[in-house]
């Protein structure tokens, strides 16, 4: 006589164990609190797996036709808001089984044929981060048209082009926000290639070494918009570097906007007064009537550490798992989806700040003049008028600075003669040279 397991064991593997588990195992083991945002993805790789199932003959084709019709009411049902989840269900994989066998009963439990929650979950967060990178991508090439519109308004606003943040040479605003420009074309580049790469089936792996079913791995990868199945099933549930590409390419992308969020909160300054970020975007102060602080800046600033550190996390996570799955890479969607939500927001911010700044061209001119910005001019003009080789010229123009830094005043207002008192040889041109 079989031996029955108590009424209490667990419902998913209740043969093998007698018991139920603690209440603090519930807690730790479940997933259903983050991953429930898969939910569209579990379904599409259920259906897809149970098409395949019905088209091979593993399952007959009235059964895979009621398991895709009871999948797809409990899509509708998730989508308008009539079903909740169970944190007992442990993940969203088991969840949507459960609903499933509850409303078609025993056939609910044959979706699972060949199939493992290590290769499911797999092809669920491919699948999402495929969807995800398009949403971030968009998100950037917004930002990029903001930018290159205000980077074209510009293109003759001279200002101060620093390093060290000190003045170096004179640029225009323009030159400037292109930078940012370009910076962030190379962050699509990331994104999509990384898309491409992690664009392959993980279904069909089982829970590691594939199935002695007779499946269609091709075919299901076709319906879900993959290139191919992955070719190791060891790796198809064991790896997360496509996770950790994305968590790469969002950590660069946050520290090109914190350094633009730097600058906005510089230029915003009563000191440096280049920029006049809109109301939208700033806040004042409970104490201070006269501040306006760049708030939305400095959180993007401040944002950029938290993806960073979904990165930093993902590497340690996965940094000395053997193959093939651990339950430790539960922990990993939590991260991605934080990071996800975090650049999404940021990148919005951003396009809002810089769409809606007001520029203060009069002091960006003013600053470039009065920082001697246009000393590598005048040594250039050495060169290449008097024939003085660069090394020399840099110490005569650094002697003429000098002479300005006394008189307190700018290379353009200084007379023939205080050039002259340097290099007898300079002419009256020069003027024009250092005037902006």
């Amino acid at each position: 006589m079989t031996k029955q397991p108590k009424q209490n064991a667990n419902t998913m593997w209740g043969g093998r164990f007698d018991s139920a588990p603690s209440e603090i195992m519930n807690e730790i083991n479940s997933s259903i609190g983050v991953d429930q945002r898969l939910y569209r993805q579990d379904i599409a790789g259920s259906i897809a797996h149970a098409r395949m199932l019905g088209k091979t003959g593993i399952l007959k084709e009235d059964e895979s036709a009621a398991l895709i019709k009871g999948l797809e009411g409990i899509l509708a049902d998730t989508e308008a808001g009539k079903i909740t989840f169970r944190e007992d269900l442990e993940d969203i994989h088991m969840n949507i089984e459960h609903i499933l066998t509850e409303r078609i009963g025993p056939l609910g439990g044959k979706l699972h044929t060949a199939r493992s929650r290590n290769d499911q979950v797999a092809t669920d967060f491919r699948l999402w981060l495929r969807d995800a990178i398009s949403n971030v991508v968009a998100e950037i090439e917004t930002l990029r048209v903001t930018l290159s519109a205000r980077s074209k308004e510009h293109d003759k606003t001279v200002m101060a082009g620093f390093t060290h943040l000190q003045s170096a040479q004179p640029v225009t605003f323009g030159k400037h926000l292109d930078a940012y420009v370009q910076m962030l074309s190379r962050d699509v580049g990331r994104f999509k290639d990384a898309q491409v790469r992690m664009n392959e089936c993980p279904l069909g792996a089982g829970a590691l070494a594939g199935t002695q079913f007779p499946i269609d791995r091709a075919m299901t990868a076709k319906e879900l918009g993959f290139d191919r199945p992955v070719s190791n099933t060891m790796d198809a549930v064991g790896s997360r570097d496509f996770a950790l590409e994305f968590l790469s390419s969002a950590s660069i992308c946050m520290v090109h906007l914190s350094r633009l969020a730097e600058e906005l909160i510089l230029w915003s300054t009563a000191q440096f007064g280049y920029v006049r970020l809109s109301d939208d975007f700033t806040s004042g102060s409970s104490i201070m009537p006269q501040k306006k602080n760049p708030d939305a800046a400095e959180l993007v600033r401040g944002k950029s550490a938290r993806v960073i550190g979904t990165n930093t996390q993902m590497l340690t996570l996965m940094k000395a798992l053997p193959l093939t799955y651990n339950k430790d890479m539960q922990e990993d969607k939590e991260a991605v989806f934080d990071a996800f939500d975090t650049v999404v927001l940021c990148l919005r911010a951003m396009d809002g700040m810089i769409a809606g700044m007001k520029v203060n061209e009069p002091r960006m001119h003013e600053d470039a003049i009065s920082g001697y910005s246009t000393a590598t001019r005048l040594a250039d003009w050495l060169v290449m008028n008097l024939d003085i080789p660069f090394r020399e010229a840099h110490h005569i123009t650094g002697r003429i600075v000098k002479i300005a830094e006394g008189k307190n005043l700018r290379l353009d207002q200084l007379s023939l003669d205080d050039y002259k008192s340097v290099e007898e040889k300079i002419t009256e041109d020069v003027i024009a040279t250092v005037t902006l």
